[in-house]
């Protein structure tokens, strides 16, 4: 067993752990963060993904080890106080999600994609290639993203 420390979601987690432990079951299975969805275990469908020190990355390609000393940030991270954060909320008025599976990780690389700049439809349409959804045909999504993108934007003209 090997001891770790991080913080998820705000708040310090110290525990044993097998140095074989994913960090999707870390998430899931010790810390209950069951949004982490755990689909291809290949890096693939981007169900698992989550911001490990700010960085969005497939957490069932990283073992709970190598976040030794990180910040994680799942999708329950997102809402905060609130039921819904502004790009959860857009996600449902757009209908961009069907059965969920897929939801998570996108949510959370969008999140991160938005918190950089103002991207593109293309660079969306570029950070949903690594996301495989069955159910919506992505333009939901797209759109979900692309009103949330510019709610930013006038919420920053506002302030400026």
């Amino acid at each position: 067993m090997t001891e770790i420390t991080l913080t998820v979601n705000g708040r310090k987690v110290v525990e044993q752990v097998e140095p074989r432990l994913l960090l999707t079951d870390f998430l899931r299975h010790r810390l209950g963060l069951t949004g982490t969805h755990v689909g291809c275990e290949h890096g693939v469908c981007g169900s698992c993904t989550v911001r490990l020190d700010g960085v969005s990355v497939r957490a069932c390609c990283l073992l709970a080890v190598q976040a030794d000393g990180s910040t994680v940030e799942t999708v329950e991270s997102l809402a905060g106080d609130v039921l819904l954060s502004p790009l959860q909320a857009t996600f449902k008025r757009h209908h961009a999600l069907q059965c969920g599976f897929c939801t998570p990780g996108i949510l959370i690389a969008a999140d991160d994609l938005l918190s950089r700049g103002h991207p593109s439809r293309e660079e969306i349409a570029d950070m949903l290639s690594g996301h495989l959804c069955r159910c919506t045909g992505y333009a939901p999504i797209v759109a979900a993203i692309e009103e949330a993108r510019d709610a930013l934007s006038q919420g920053s003209e506002a302030d400026g």
